[in-house]
């Protein structure tokens, strides 16, 4: 009985936090003095973040497939090559902050966890935005070389996608996991009792 309760609550739990994530990735926005504003800022991956620390990576990256699925569905732009592009990430930042918290259940282990999710993520931008996003988005706004003139208006010597994408794109996305972690940080210990079943 103990063992299906819980399952129970960790599915609660999870449905909880993809119905957060999804109203969380409506509400992104542009930050145009840093990027360009196509390229837009959420906070989309706090509650996977929360998920994957509180019931293990699993459910993280489970969090992060949900919100795009149903953001694909109801508020999708780009043919779903925005969202699996989103879910690539998200999966790499949560799911590795899970496993090395997993391994290592302390506070320390969580901010190693987080550093270490949030760096692979800005990395794995890169080859995911170049291979996939990008030529999809070149397709739709006028071509590559209209995608560089954007981030030229911010940096005029940027010169080809791949430096655009390391220059601009790869630390915006190591602060978008770096903000996602600080919001962790403050909100988990108030949220324990509610995602561990103790309230």
């Amino acid at each position: 009985m103990t063992k299906t309760h819980n399952h129970v609550r960790e599915l609660t739990v999870t449905a909880m936090l993809c119905a957060i994530a999804t109203v969380l990735m409506f509400l992104d926005f542009s930050l145009p003095m840093f990027i360009p504003s196509f390229v837009k800022m959420d906070v989309s991956e706090l509650p996977a973040l929360l998920a994957s620390f509180s019931l293990g990576p699993v459910y993280g990256v489970a969090v992060c497939f949900v919100k795009n699925l149903l953001n694909l569905i109801f508020h999708g732009s780009t043919g779903g090559i925005g969202e699996l592009c989103n879910f690539l990430l998200g999966a790499f930042f949560v799911g590795t902050a899970g496993v090395i918290y997993r391994l290592h259940k302390t506070r320390k282990g969580a901010v190693a966890g987080c550093l270490i999710g949030a760096i692979v993520m800005a990395v794995i931008s890169v080859p995911v935005n170049y291979f996939l996003s990008y030529p999809v988005y070149a397709a739709m706004f006028g071509g590559i070389d209209a995608i560089i003139a954007a981030y030229q208006e911010l940096r005029p010597g940027t010169n080809g996608l791949l430096e655009c994408l390391l220059v601009f794109n790869m630390p915006f996305t190591l602060v978008k996991g770096l903000v996602d972690a600080v919001l962790c940080f403050l909100i988990y210990k108030p949220l324990s009792p509610i995602l561990h079943g103790r309230h």
